[in-house]
């Protein structure tokens, strides 16, 4: 089969696969344990570690929505905005068997102004210094004030000014894990996805380019 037919079939199956889940995911038909049974392409919509099935099914169902503007598909990045920033929530997944590597990931500035290590508000809006939520595509490095970095492109509304915000992948000394030992939670970003300086280049091994990041508090 011709790689352009190859690519053809994947995004075929991606999206009638995933449309079962999508339309589950709406309905609200699918919880608990059945969700853990739910077949897909990909086997269950479930992560045998630490991915919550309803923020698995919604990134999948953002995946299945940009398949077209997506080159790769065989992992995705999702950032768990629901969990503290004490908590590993940046999940580094293997979409066909749902292995994942999880690390710390900070959060804007703009979006927990009292430093509670909690995520309280998203914003798109230049200036705003906040995390967006929504699909984004990782796109090409570059050096930077933080170092080697990943240019992110929005794929959402809501996260359609990205690039001109330059929310980016970088690492940074407050998003080390001994903060949590000093502090109890990570430092904040100006609304990038800032992980630990040990951990950027796991991170850029994993995610690589054309590959989609789902940030989200679900």
């Amino acid at each position: 089969m011709a790689h352009h037919d190859r690519a053809l079939s994947r995004r075929t199956l991606i999206k009638s696969g995933l449309a079962v889940a999508g339309a589950a995911a709406v309905a609200g038909t699918f919880s608990g344990a059945a969700a853990a049974q739910l077949a897909s392409p990909y086997g269950p919509l479930t992560s045998s570690r630490v991915i919550r099935p309803e923020l698995l099914r919604a990134a999948l169902v953002a995946l299945a929505r940009h398949v077209d503007r997506v080159p790769r598909q065989d992992r995705i990045a999702i950032a768990d905005f629901s969990a503290p920033s004490s908590a590993g929530r940046f999940h580094l997944v293997d979409v066909a068997t749902l292995e994942t590597t999880t690390f710390l990931v900070s959060h804007g500035k703009g979006s927990d102004p009292a430093r509670t290590g909690w995520l309280q508000l998203f914003s798109n809006d230049p200036g705003s210094y906040a995390s967006s939520d929504g699909a984004f595509l990782a796109a090409d490095y570059y050096e930077g004030k933080h170092g080697t970095s990943q240019r992110l492109i929005g794929l959402d509304a809501t996260n359609s000014n990205a690039l001109d915000r330059a929310i980016v992948i970088h690492s940074a000394w407050y998003a080390n894990p001994d903060m949590l030992t000093t502090w109890g939670q990570l430092g904040r970003s100006e609304g990038c996805f800032a992980v630990g300086e040990g951990d950027l280049a796991q991170v850029f091994d994993r995610l690589g380019q054309d590959r989609m990041l789902f940030s989200a508090k679900v």
